[in-house]
């Protein structure tokens, strides 16, 4: 799915070696296609002026706002003309080495589950309106999309130095929970932001979070949160500047590093950091105090 997954179990029954299955498009109800159009219509609404104009124009080239859960088959037919790129359905989080290989293979995973109506703000899983309308916009910009074929290749090769969390880290904090620093202001590009009604403002605007100038080691270093908004973010300043950075890095021995670093926390700043925001942390620490989520 989108983040790697330590237990690599033999596919489940109907799924391919690779562990794709049918999308099934035909078999969706009304009632599912309505949840996508309700998750599509709130935030359509509320990133323009949030986020990266590449998030939006890959939203528009891929004629998304189509109503309905989008057809992989005929979704990948216009992303492959723009990148080279598949969307493919799987069952569910797919071991770490088949996710590499097909992010290597220019082939993006997704769920084909929408969530259900008690599920709209949360789920813990990804479905497919996070993995199709959070990632594949992205997908159409042809750096960004050489980035997520290097993060493939990188990754079969990290599965031989047991680097597995750190590279992770990179994933989160990019793919996952990225701004990017575009005409002097700070926009979101990131699926799990850009697909969450709560966080695509907290992101930006809430003054709890850190927002931190992007350094691959340093991000590498960094423990995140899986459970609620972050703690901190990262600001890359482009993304060819992004994909420059993955290509240049000998990794080898980054991870030999890594592996005598002290982890840092979800709210570390360093004095090496370049500060955008210093964050006050207060949403986190209401949320230890028991607080409901916004």
């Amino acid at each position: 799915m989108d983040m790697p997954n330590a237990i690599a179990p033999a596919p489940p029954p109907g799924a391919a070696a690779d562990w794709t299955i049918p999308q099934d498009w035909a078999s969706y109800t009304l009632a599912e296609h309505a949840m996508w159009d309700t998750l599509f219509e709130r935030q359509a609404r509320m990133l323009p002026g949030r986020a990266s104009p590449a998030f939006l124009e890959g939203l528009d080239v891929l004629r998304l706002s189509k109503p309905g859960i989008p057809d992989f088959d005929e979704l990948s037919e216009r992303l492959h003309k723009l990148t080279g790129w598949r969307v493919v359905a799987v069952p569910g989080l797919v071991p770490d080495e088949d996710f590499f290989r097909h992010l290597a293979n220019r082939t993006f995973v997704a769920g084909r589950f929408i969530r259900r109506p008690e599920q709209i703000d949360y789920l813990q899983e990804p479905d497919v309106f996070h993995d199709v309308f959070g990632h594949v916009p992205m997908l159409a910009n042809p750096v960004f999309a050489d980035y997520m074929q290097a993060y493939g290749e990188g990754g079969l090769r990290s599965l031989q130095y047991g680097s597995l969390k750190q590279l992770a880290r990179l994933y989160w904090y990019t793919v996952e929970f990225g701004l990017v620093r575009e005409g002097g202001e700070l926009r979101i590009y990131g699926a799990g932001i850009v697909s969450s009604f709560g966080e695509s403002r907290f992101a930006l605007e809430d003054s709890s979070p850190n927002r931190i100038g992007f350094d691959l080691e340093r991000v590498m270093r960094t423990d995140y949160r899986i459970d609620d908004y972050q703690q901190t973010y990262f600001v890359i300043d482009s993304y060819e500047d992004l994909l420059r950075r993955t290509l240049e890095t000998d990794f080898a021995p980054l991870y030999a590093r890594l592996a005598r670093a002290k982890d840092l926390s979800t709210d570390a700043v360093l004095p090496s950091d370049t500060v955008y925001t210093l964050g006050d942390q207060a949403y986190a620490r209401s949320r230890k105090a028991g607080a409901p989520a916004t």
